[in-house]
C-alpha cells in the first residue's frame, strides 16, 4: 500500500526521468527520515530544501506558507539608527496612547463615539514609522504617502497634539465639526485638508488606492513630469479589512509591475468588529499565502522577544507546530486566561510541550501570551520596516501581530466588544497611567474627568519628536495646501472648432469628446499633463488612434511585436506612455483617476485626468470611490460614454444606463452635465479646465470634478447659437423657437409649449417640435438642458439665501420667466433626473423618462417601449395642453391612435 505521507510522482508530470536511480535515492531518503524522525522532521527538511532552491534561483513553485514565526529572527535584527533614544520613544508613545484614549472617552459624553482599541494595538506600527521612516514634504521630493487606518485616527491626532499642530480645544471637538474647530472622525482631507491626504474609510479603498498611487508615482517619473522615485507608499490596514474585495483586487498589478515603492502594514490583532477575523482558522497564514501567491515579499512580525527563550527550548519543533495549528479565536482566549489554563490547553496538547512548559515559569508564560507580540516591540517593527525598504523588485506586506486594546487594561484587551467600547473608567485610566509610567497625579482627575497629558512644549519628548521629524523632512501626515501655479489655457481654436457644427456629417458626442482631447493633448504647454484612463474599451470609444501617438504606459515598454504593427493605429506600449489602459477593472481605473486627480497636492504637479467608461459601469459600480475622490479634493473629468437608457442597442438591462446622473447628483463635488451637442461638450471642458486648473475666481471652489455623459448615437451636429455659453454652463438655454427653426404653424395664435431635452433626448424633442407644428398646430420651443443637477443646486442656493434674508431668483426661473405655456421635459434617463427642478418651475410641469430596467432592442423600439420617442413627446404635449383647455381633448386620443401608442 502507498505510504500517504510520501509525495507521489504527479500523473501530470510530462518530463522524462533522466536518472530514475537518483530519483529513487531522493525518495528513499525522504521515506527514511519520515520513518526515523517522523513526518514533521521530513516536512521541515522539505521546506528548507525548497527555500534553498528558491534562493539559488531554481525554478520551482513558491512556498505559499511558512511557519507561524517571525520572518526575521532576533539574531538578524538590525541595530536602531544612530541617535535613537528608545526610552524617549517609549515615553512619546505612552503620551500618545493616553491622549488617544482620553479624547475618545471625553467625547463619549456627547454621544459621538470613537474607537480606542485599534490605535492601542497599532501604536508602535505608527510610532516607529514616524520616528524613523515616514518622510515629510518639507524635504526633497514629495515625501512619503501614508494611508492611515481610519479607526486609528485618535492616535494620529494625539501625536499632532504632542507636536503642537493641534490644540486641546480641537481634541475636545473630536467628531464635532459643525462649529468649525473640530476634528473629523476619520482621515478626511476635505474636512481637515492640512493634515489628511488620503481617505481610508470606506474600508478596502485604502489598499486599492495605495497600489495605484505607487503605480502613478512610477508613471510620473517615467513620463518625466517629476522624479518621485524616492517616495514610498505606506498603507496601514486591518486584518479584518482584508475581507473587502477591493483590498486584494490589485495585488497582481503591484507584483507584476514590481512596485517596491509600496509597503502594506497589516495590523493582525485577529479581531474584526464583532469577533475574531478567522475564528477557526489563521488569518496571518491565509494572508501570507495570498500575498506570496500574488508575488509579494512577505515579512511576518508575530512574536516579541519574550518568546526567544521558548523557541530556544523547542528542540523538537513541537512549539512551532502547536503555534501553527491553534486557531485564532483560541489565541484570543489565551490572552485573557491565566498561566494554569495556558499550561493545560496549549502546552498540554502533546508530551513534548508538557516537558517544555516545565522549564518556564508562570510569569514567563503570562508575559509571552498576554503581552509579547511582534507589533508591540519597536525593535521588531523597525526590523520589518528596514527589510521592506531593502527588498527590491516586488512590493512588501508586513503582517504584524498585536493585541487589540493593548495597554487599555483587562476590560478592553482582546474583548470581542472592544471595537464598540468608547470609554474607560477613571480607575481604568489610573491603571493605564501606572502601566505607562506617566506623571499624571490623581488630583488631575477633577470631577471624574480624565485629563489630557502633555510633557510641555519644551520638554525632552517634544524636542526629540521635533528633531526626528525635521530629520525626516517635516511633519507627517501632512497635505500640501498652498495653491499651485495656474496652468495656461489651451489655444481657443481647439474648442472653437466645434462651434460651426458638422454640417451633414453625423457625429456622436463621444467622438466629439475624443476629437477634442486629441487636439488638447497636442498643446505645447499643457498637453503632457493629460492622463487618459480607459478600462479596456478604448476601441469602443474610438480612441485607438491615440495608441501610437501617445502610447500606453507600461514599465516594461513593449517587449513583443504587436500583431497589428503594420497598421496605422497599432497597439503601442511604452515606458513613457501617456494612456493608462487598465484592463477590465473600473475600480482600478478609478483608483488611477484619484491618484492623478490629486497629484496637484500630493506632488505639486497638476495633472488632467479623464476617465472614460461605459456610463452604466461607472457611478453604479464605483460610486464609493467617487465619494473618496471628492473627499480627497480630486480634480478631473469623468466621462460616462455610451450613456442613456436607449442608445446602446442590443446590450440590454445591465448596460442600459438610466440613472447615472441621479447618483452623480448625490455627490456635492461632482458637476454633472448631459450635453446634447458637440459645441456643448467643448464649452463644458473649456470651463472645467479654467475652473479646476486655470484662473478661477476666489469665490469658486476649485476642488471639484466634472461628470459628462456622452453618446454613441451619431447625429448631425448643429452650429453653436449666439449667446448660449452662460446657459450651457448653468444648465439650460433656449436652443430654438418654432419660428427660428423654420417650422410653420397654421394659426398665428397657436397654443405654445416649452420642450426641455437633455443629451440625446433633444433630438426627439426637435422631431416632436416639427410634428406638433405641422400635424397639430402647436408651437413648441426647444431648450437644451445641459444639467438638471446644476439647475437644482443653484435653486437650492437661492432658497438658502432667502432664509438669510437675501433675495435671489433661481436661474431656472429667470430663463423660463417669459416662456409661454406649460413645460415638458424629456430625457433618456429616469424621470427623477428632470424632476429635480420641478418645484422651481412656475409653469405647469410634466416630464418623460426611461424608468425601469433597460432591455435589448433597436433604439426606436426601446424608446417606444419607454414612451420617450418623438411620438410619445407629441402625445404628452397634447395631453398637457388639453388639460389647460388649449387643444381639444379628442386630439390626445387621435394622436395615440395615429402613432400606435
Amino acid at each position: 500500500m502507498t505510504d500517504p505521507r510520501i509525495l507521489q510522482p504527479s500523473e501530470l508530470d510530462q518530463l522524462p526521468d533522466r536518472d530514475p536511480q537518483e530519483t529513487t535515492e531522493w525518495l528513499d531518503s525522504l521515506k527514511a527520515v519520515t520513518d526515523a524522525a517522523g513526518p514533521h522532521r521530513a516536512a521541515y527538511l522539505m521546506r528548507r530544501t525548497l527555500e534553498g532552491a528558491e534562493g539559488a534561483g531554481v525554478s520551482l513553485p513558491k512556498l505559499l506558507e511558512t511557519d507561524y514565526v517571525n520572518t526575521i529572527p532576533t539574531s538578524a535584527e538590525p541595530e536602531f539608527a544612530p541617535g535613537t533614544d528608545e526610552t524617549m520613544e517609549r515615553r512619546i508613545a505612552a503620551w500618545n496612547r493616553w491622549n488617544a484614549a482620553a479624547m475618545v472617552t471625553r467625547g463619549s459624553k456627547y454621544g459621538v463615539g470613537g474607537h480606542i482599541a485599534t490605535f492601542a494595538s497599532a501604536a508602535w506600527l505608527y510610532e516607529t514609522g514616524f520616528n524613523h521612516f515616514f518622510r515629510g514634504k518639507e524635504g526633497d521630493g514629495s515625501g512619503d504617502q501614508l494611508y492611515i487606518q481610519g479607526h486609528a485616527s485618535p492616535g494620529i491626532y494625539a501625536r499632532a497634539y504632542l507636536d503642537g499642530r493641534i490644540g486641546e480645544d480641537q481634541l475636545d471637538h473630536f467628531r464635532r465639526e459643525s462649529g468649525g474647530n473640530g476634528l473629523p472622525s476619520y482621515p478626511h482631507p476635505r474636512r481637515l485638508p492640512w493634515l489628511w491626504e488620503f481617505p481610508t474609510v470606506s474600508m478596502g479603498l485604502g489598499p486599492l488606492s495605495a497600489i495605484y498611487q505607487a503605480r502613478f508615482n512610477r508613471y510620473l517619473t517615467s513620463r518625466g513630469i517629476k522624479d518621485v522615485s524616492d517616495s514610498h507608499v505606506w498603507a496601514f490596514l486591518g486584518d479584518g479589512e482584508m475581507d473587502e474585495p477591493e483590498s486584494t483586487a490589485a495585488l497582481g498589478l503591484a507584483s507584476r509591475e514590481g512596485l517596491d515603492n509600496l509597503t502594506f502594514v497589516i495590523n493582525c490583532n485577529l479581531q474584526r468588529l464583532d469577533g475574531p477575523v478567522r475564528a477557526n482558522f489563521k488569518i496571518v497564514q491565509e494572508l501570507e499565502a495570498q500575498f506570496r501567491g500574488a508575488g509579494w515579499n512577505v515579512v511576518k512580525s508575530l512574536w516579541g522577544s519574550a518568546w526567544d527563550e521558548l523557541f530556544q527550548l523547542d528542540v523538537t519543533g513541537a512549539l512551532v507546530r502547536r503555534l501553527r495549528e491553534v486557531p485564532d479565536a483560541q489565541f484570543q482566549t489565551y490572552q485573557t486566561r491565566d498561566a494554569a489554563y495556558i499550561r493545560e490547553h496549549f502546552f498540554g496538547a502533546e508530551p513534548a510541550l508538557v516537558e517544555l512548559a516545565k522549564l518556564i515559569s508562570d510569569d514567563k508564560i503570562s508575559e509571552c501570551f498576554h503581552r509579547s507580540r511582534g507589533g508591540h516591540e519597536p525593535r521588531k517593527v523597525y526590523a520589518a520596516y528596514r527589510a521592506a525598504l531593502a527588498h527590491k523588485g516586488a512590493p512588501t506586506v508586513i503582517l504584524a501581530q498585536t493585541v487589540k486594546g493593548f495597554t487599555l487594561g483587562k476590560g478592553f484587551e482582546s474583548k470581542n466588544a472592544n471595537h464598540q467600547m468608547k470609554k474607560l473608567t477613571v480607575d481604568e485610566f489610573k491603571d493605564m497611567r501606572d502601566l505607562l509610567e506617566l506623571p499624571i497625579p490623581d488630583s488631575a482627575f477633577a470631577d471624574g474627568q480624565v485629563p489630557y497629558g502633555h510633557p510641555g512644549a519644551d520638554s525632552p519628548e517634544v524636542r526629540y519628536l521635533t528633531e526626528r521629524r525635521a530629520a525626516l523632512g517635516g511633519p507627517a501626515p501632512a497635505r500640501r495646501t498652498q495653491p499651485v501655479a495656474p496652468l495656461p489655457a489651451p489655444a481657443d481654436k481647439a474648442f472653437a472648432a466645434f462651434d460651426k457644427g458638422s454640417g451633414s456629417q453625423s457625429v456622436a458626442t463621444t467622438m466629439a469628446f475624443v476629437r477634442l482631447v486629441k487636439d488638447l493633448v497636442r498643446d505645447k504647454e499643457t498637453g503632457k499633463r493629460w492622463v487618459p484612463i480607459v478600462p479596456d474599451e478604448a476601441r469602443t470609444f474610438g480612441m485607438e488612434s491615440l495608441f501610437p501617438s501617445l502610447g500606453i504606459y507600461s514599465p516594461k515598454g513593449q517587449t513583443y511585436e504587436p500583431v497589428d504593427r503594420d497598421q496605422l493605429m497599432y497597439y503601442k506600449e511604452a515606458v513613457n506612455g501617456q494612456i493608462l489602459n487598465e484592463g477590465i477593472t473600473e475600480a482600478g481605473s478609478m483608483a488611477d483617476f484619484i491618484a492623478a486627480a490629486s497629484a496637484y497636492s500630493t506632488h505639486g504637479e497638476p495633472m488632467i485626468p479623464f476617465y472614460i467608461f461605459y456610463s452604466m459601469f461607472g457611478w453604479q459600480r464605483t460610486a464609493d470611490q467617487m465619494w473618496q475622490l471628492a473627499d480627497q479634493l480630486g480634480r478631473g473629468f469623468l466621462v460616462g460614454a455610451t450613456a442613456g437608457r436607449t442608445t446602446l442597442t442590443g446590450e440590454g438591462l445591465q448596460h442600459a444606463d438610466g440613472h447615472s446622473p441621479v447618483i452623480a447628483a448625490t455627490n456635492p463635488a461632482a458637476l454633472s452635465y448631459d450635453p446634447a451637442f458637440a459645441y456643448e461638450v467643448a464649452a463644458i471642458v473649456k470651463e472645467g479646465l479654467r475652473r479646476m486648473y486655470g484662473e478661477a475666481t476666489p469665490e469658486e471652489d476649485r476642488d471639484v470634478f466634472y461628470y459628462l455623459t456622452v453618446y454613441n448615437e451619431p447625429m448631425p451636429q448643429p452650429a453653436k447659437p449666439a449667446g448660449v455659453d452662460e446657459g450651457i454652463l448653468r444648465g439650460l438655454y433656449r436652443f430654438n423657437t418654432v419660428e427660428s427653426a423654420g417650422v410653420e404653424v397654421a394659426a398665428a395664435n397657436a397654443p405654445r409649449i416649452q420642450l426641455l431635452g437633455s443629451g440625446t433626448a433633444i433630438h426627439w424633442a426637435l422631431q416632436a417640435q416639427k410634428m406638433l407644428a405641422e400635424e397639430w398646430g402647436v408651437a413648441a420651443d426647444v431648450w437644451s438642458a445641459t444639467s438638471f443637477t446644476e439647475l437644482r443646486r443653484d435653486a437650492l442656493e437661492a432658497d438658502e439665501a432667502l432664509l438669510r434674508g437675501e433675495q435671489r431668483e433661481p436661474y431656472v426661473r429667470q430663463v423660463l420667466a417669459d416662456a409661454e405655456g406649460p413645460v415638458l421635459a424629456v430625457t433618456d434617463y429616469m424621470r427623477q433626473v428632470p424632476d429635480q427642478i420641478a418645484q422651481w418651475v412656475e409653469q405647469d410641469w410634466s416630464s418623460l423618462g426611461a424608468d425601469g430596467f433597460g432591455l435589448s432592442d433597436t433604439r426606436e423600439g426601446a424608446r417606444r417601449h419607454f414612451g420617450v420617442d418623438a411620438e410619445s413627446v407629441v402625445v404628452a404635449a397634447l395631453a398637457q395642453l388639453a388639460r389647460r383647455g388649449e387643444v381639444p381633448a379628442r386630439s390626445v386620443k387621435e394622436a395615440r391612435e395615429r402613432y400606435g401608442l
